[in-house]
């Protein structure tokens, strides 16, 4: 079939708005030469081109995501939005360092129909630029998204609290993204005095075989955190005590079956700069200072 398409905007504005909104993309057509009643081959709908009519039913951001702002295409007669996302947007982002594409997820579109069509879209021109991998993060307040990627081939890479990430590998072959981190980092503070009392705590919750155990204190590192900062942290958090980092004296490694994940744990050693200890009601029992160390 046959489709007639009208333009009611002049070359030059329609250059405009490519140049505005769609400056990463070449025009299907010369729209300097194209006459105002053009002909393609195997497309059954008619559309045109209309300016300032109004986008009901569609979120700002997604009126965003449609390119230009007073631009809506219609089809038999109809508004209809994803037509235009589907064949001239792609999603928001950057490029990483490896040559994949990270999608900004503040900018993704809220409606799941005009996000299927852009995703479809993205993932054809990058496979178009030679990227690698696509990474897709989904905060939890549109996770209506996340089936719409699965469909279309993206993977779930991992999950935190807020969000879920998932991955697309575009060349063929088996993937080479980096897979999701495979060991938590745990940290002691081993904190001892002028007089080689070492500080010890007991925990609140812990397994009936250690209710009562006096053990120096500990905990996971932190997102971006530094193992010295670590353990200078826990110390306070469960004791209230000031320290000062001097050294690691000693590690461990282990293998977390249950969790599918392994443990690296780190003692450092700690110098005590307060003596007044402040127990952390929710985590600790107990705390002391008494515990002597004569070997050290």
């Amino acid at each position: 079939m046959e489709c007639s398409c009208s333009s009611l905007l002049s070359s030059n504005s329609m250059e405009t708005i490519y140049s505005t909104q769609f400056s990463c993309f070449k025009p299907l057509f010369d729209l300097k030469s194209i006459p105002k009643l053009t002909s393609f081959k195997g497309i059954s709908a008619k559309a045109s081109y209309d300016t300032c009519v109004p986008k009901k039913g569609l979120s700002s951001i997604d009126e965003q995501q449609l390119g230009a702002a007073d631009l809506v295409y219609h089809v038999n007669g109809k508004i209809n939005p994803s037509f235009l996302t589907r064949d001239l947007r792609i999603l928001d982002g950057f490029d990483d360092e490896y040559g994949g594409v990270i999608v900004d997820s503040e900018r993704l579109p809220a409606n799941p129909n005009v996000f299927a069509s852009m995703l479809r879209f993205s993932v054809s021109h990058w496979k178009a630029k030679e990227k690698k991998g696509i990474w897709l993060k989904l905060p939890v307040e549109k996770s209506d998204l996340v089936p719409v990627a699965v469909k279309q081939g993206f993977e779930y890479h991992h999950a935190e609290k807020g969000y879920v990430m998932l991955t697309y590998w575009l060349p063929e072959g088996p993937s080479m993204l980096p897979a999701n981190a495979s060991h938590q980092v745990g940290v002691g503070g081993f904190v001892v005095n002028d007089k080689n009392e070492v500080l010890v705590v007991q925990e609140k919750h812990c397994a009936p075989s250690f209710v009562g155990l006096w053990k120096i204190p500990t905990g996971f590192i932190d997102e971006s955190e530094e193992i010295y900062a670590g353990a200078v942290r826990e110390v306070k958090e469960e004791t209230g005590i000031d320290t000062e980092f001097l050294e690691v004296v000693a590690f461990r490694h282990v293998h977390n079956v249950a969790f599918e994940k392994s443990d690296l744990f780190f003692i450092c050693m700690l110098k005590p700069l307060s003596t007044r200890i402040i127990v952390d009601g929710h985590e600790i029992q107990a705390a002391k200072v008494g515990i002597y160390c004569s070997s050290i």
